[in-house]
């Protein structure tokens, strides 16, 4: 009975997930990112980099590009120099576009990143500044996981006691 409700939850889980992530025609594209999905039109080049024009890169990330470099509110990355070729292309046709190299500024920045190429997906996890959060704080982060009674609980449920988690992969 558990195990089916086990395979119940995991499958779920899975098409959830490709729901998600259906885009493999190459010419769309899906990003992940602060949690959201966004759809991405057709890219400048075939390529394993994500390059997204800087309307997206706005609309996605919130990132915007001025003078001093990528800024998004407080936070402003310089783009290192000599590298602009790099994180910018410009092109004319159909209409004139600027390029921004997305996968180039988030190893640029540590931004991880997992790029599914059959199904065209990347997703972003947390910024670095918000991972360091952590560490500083030594408060982990709050996450939801069901019990051996598949009764949900959060970690914040027990905050100011102690807590072992144990975990474990197949991989």
């Amino acid at each position: 009975m558990r195990s089916n409700l086990i395979f119940a939850c995991a499958a779920l889980i899975c098409g959830v997930l490709v729901s998600a992530a259906e885009a493999g025609d190459g010419q769309n594209r899906r990003v992940i990112y602060d949690g959201e999905v966004f759809e991405l039109g057709g890219s400048f080049k075939e390529s394993k980099d994500l390059w997204m024009s800087l309307k997206d890169l706005t609309r996605v990330t919130k990132f915007v590009l001025k003078p001093q470099g990528v800024c998004r509110d407080k936070l402003c990355y310089p783009i290192p120099r000599g590298r602009t070729k790099d994180f910018l292309f410009n092109t004319t046709k159909p209409k004139p576009t600027t390029w921004f190299n997305m996968s180039e500024f988030a190893r640029l920045i540590h931004h991880p990143v997992a790029y599914d190429d059959a199904q065209s997906v990347w997703y972003f996890g947390s910024m670095p500044e918000e991972q360091n959060g952590y560490i500083s704080s030594l408060m982990a982060p709050d996450f939801r996981l069901p019990d051996s009674k598949f009764e949900m609980h959060s970690l914040s449920d027990f905050r100011g006691k102690k807590v072992l988690l144990i975990t474990w992969a197949s991989w």
